[in-house]
């Protein structure tokens, strides 16, 4: 029997998981690593804890199986964060991650300078302060020492492929949020890496998710290595979510809307991505940057409970803004900041926790407002899946039926692109939206819709 390893490089941690050839789950680890903010809004970590991670994962993952055995390995992992190498091949500095919002200025310069249309021409998205291109041109401007002596860019997963295998390579799915890559046409963008300031040359060769990049001999193994893909592309392969009208919904750190495309998609509304998917397809996608860490904060912080107490029936009047690292969908502010608004003395904390629950639920809905396409079920993975109480939220609502998926949706995907397989995922529980509830929350959305606009110029001059 062959074995298959599925890496998701997170955030606040490294997930493995080995699957049998039929899909089967054998074992799961975990690995955490630290998350490094040296100044408000930004967020770094550094490479070698990921290796490390992954490291010791393995050798926790494989005790007592076969090591001849492993038939493949694939790795997904958060995407956007700016990797930088010398010609040595040592890190030049922490990793810029994807939710670090130190790049507003260059975030408003390829907005408003080079101009959205031209960027959208060019890769199919408009510039974010997660999105690595303007990571780039902040280290061009304020490290021109460092941005001098770069020999190669690449992502958080990339580097962990590019250890394993020794290949410097990345997949369509994850450079699709770098924004100096052609979507439309699967390739890097050239007159975004000349606006950059970037030879090709130090960029990692582009494959396609499930092809076979190298092989490793890491940790006793002589295994394959596929492409990979980034965390949310991986996360709808291990959740099946590969058709046209399917819609998938992560719940995990960020928190996303993954709607696949069987042809490229330039959007209306750019606060969407539209990403090249695992699958040879398109996908696109609408981004929250806090979701589950927030219900984390709520009761690791604040209650200091470690678990979620029991949600309140009614949090009416109360309202919870989840933008702790600033918002991308639907507003694009790297300046927003998250808010408890109605708190009165009678507050309990389970009114806090329900208020959580529904405040990224509301952000959810923005992201599914802006589809063109109508969504009518999703499935849900993540974190965030553990609350029932939440799942029962979110239905509500959303409006629409969610299954529960039991996997690690990213690790999973990671297997399964390594395995060439495509399995239906166990759906763990299904939950519909209950009338009076979902009808009660349309209304408090509207009075949540209100509030950013009230809010984002406060903020912005209160970080100036």
């Amino acid at each position: 029997m062959n074995f298959y390893i599925g890496i998701d490089l997170g955030t606040s941690a490294v997930k493995l998981l080995l699957t049998d050839e039929a899909g089967k789950i054998l074992r799961t680890v975990s690995e955490a690593y630290p998350l490094s903010s040296p100044r408000p809004g930004w967020s770094e970590q550094a490479p070698e804890d990921w290796w490390k991670g992954v490291s010791n994962g393995i050798e926790s993952l494989l005790e007592g199986y076969d090591r001849a055995a492993v038939a493949g390995i694939g790795v997904g992992g958060q995407m956007h964060g700016l990797v930088m190498l010398d010609e040595n091949d040592r890190v030049l500095r922490p990793a810029i991650l994807w939710n670090d919002t130190r790049t507003g200025k260059q975030t408003d310069d390829l907005n408003r300078k080079t101009g959205k249309e031209v960027l959208q021409n060019a890769t199919g998205n408009i510039a974010f302060a997660g999105f690595t291109a303007p990571k780039i041109l902040w280290v061009r401007e304020n490290e021109p020492e460092l941005f001098s002596r770069c020999k190669k860019i690449c992502l958080p997963k990339d580097y962990i492929n590019y250890r394993l295998t020794g290949v410097f390579a990345t997949d369509v799915s994850d450079a699709s949020g770098t924004l100096y890559f052609d979507v439309e046409h699967r390739c890097w963008s050239k007159e975004m890496l000349d606006l950059l300031g970037v030879d090709e040359a130090v960029l990692p060769r582009v494959f396609e998710s499930e092809e076979v990049i190298g092989r490793t001999v890491c940790f006793g193994l002589n295994a394959p290595v596929v492409a990979g893909a980034g965390d949310n592309a991986a996360a709808a392969i291990g959740t099946d979510t590969v058709r046209e009208g399917q819609c998938n919904i992560s719940l995990g750190t960020s928190g996303t809307v993954f709607l696949p495309t069987d042809t490229y998609v330039k959007t209306e509304n750019p606060a969407l991505h539209s990403f090249c998917h695992a699958n040879g397809k398109w996908h696109l996608m609408g981004c929250i940057l806090s979701a589950a860490s927030c219900n984390k904060w709520l009761n690791e912080t604040v209650f200091q409970s470690g678990y979620d107490v029991p949600a309140a029936d009614s949090a009416e009047g109360l309202f919870f803004l989840p933008y702790f690292s600033g918002e991308r969908c639907p507003h694009n502010d790297e300046d927003i900041r998250g808010a408890f608004l109605g708190l009165t003395h009678n507050t309990s904390r389970e009114q806090m926790q329900l208020a959580v629950y529904e405040g990224v639920s509301f952000a959810i809905r923005d992201c599914i407002a802006l589809c063109p396409q109508s969504v009518k079920s999703a499935t849900v993975c993540g974190g965030g899946t553990k609350s029932d109480d939440w799942m029962r939220v979110l239905s509500d609502v959303l409006g629409i039926e969610l299954q529960i998926i039991d996997n690690e949706g990213p690790a999973y995907g990671g297997a399964l692109l390594a395995a060439k397989q495509h399995c239906r995922p166990i759906v763990k529980a299904v939950v519909r939206p209950r009338p009076d509830a979902a009808a009660a929350y349309d209304k408090k959305y509207q009075k949540y819709r209100a509030l950013y606009p009230m809010l984002k110029d406060y903020f912005k001059e209160d970080l100036q």
